[in-house]
């Protein structure tokens, strides 16, 4: 499904920028608790937060999406 897949993309491009889920979320304004409920699939987010998303792991929007 669509939310798992980018939640597991969200997460492996976290972990390659070295980020802990406290890390990114502070960075981006996020709550840490709302990111790592994207990161399971949990969340349908707006199109708002994945640019904060990218941004703060330092791709565009479609790098966010590629391989989905």
């Amino acid at each position: 499904m669509i939310l798992e897949d980018l939640g597991l993309r969200i997460k492996q491009l976290r972990a390659r920028e070295g980020l802990s889920q406290e890390s990114l979320a502070l960075k981006i304004g996020m709550d840490r608790s709302y990111l790592a409920s994207i990161e399971v699939g949990g969340r349908n987010v707006s199109l708002l937060n994945l640019k904060k998303l990218a941004d703060g792991l330092n791709v565009s929007l479609s790098e966010l999406f590629e391989d989905l």
